[in-house]
């Protein structure tokens, strides 16, 4: 199965999205913001990254900007899951690179369809 790295300031979130994650088979890494996911994502190599928009000190879009930008992470899929659902928000995150956009509260299925989808 993949290796996913979440992403959200919300640890309950976090939580609910490694049980789902672990729950199908996957190894989870888990970041509280940006910038710590951004430290994990130099230093290894995981299939997907999973992030939260509004977060302190990295943002997800900035995120995705900054993961764009190393040459491991140029393919790798980043779906944001956030409450954000405005459309300028989503072709914002889309002009940083984010591959798809899931809005909360997540379906356990829906997400874990869309994760399979993205990984191929």
């Amino acid at each position: 199965m993949a290796k996913i790295l979440a992403v959200d300031d919300s640890a309950s979130m976090r939580q609910m999205v490694s049980f789902t994650l672990k729950g199908a088979g996957h190894d989870v890494l888990e970041a509280s913001d940006g910038a710590e996911a951004l430290k994990i994502a130099q230093g290894q190599a995981v299939d997907l990254v999973l992030s939260d928009v509004n977060m302190p000190n990295m943002n997800g879009i900035e995120l995705c900007k900054n993961l764009r930008q190393l040459s491991s992470y140029k393919f790798t899929p980043i779906l944001m899951l956030t409450t954000e659902s405005a459309g300028d928000k989503k072709m914002e995150g889309k002009s940083a690179g984010a591959t798809g956009w899931i809005v909360k509260p997540f379906n356990p299925d829906q997400l874990l369809s869309t994760i399979k989808k993205v990984l191929g």
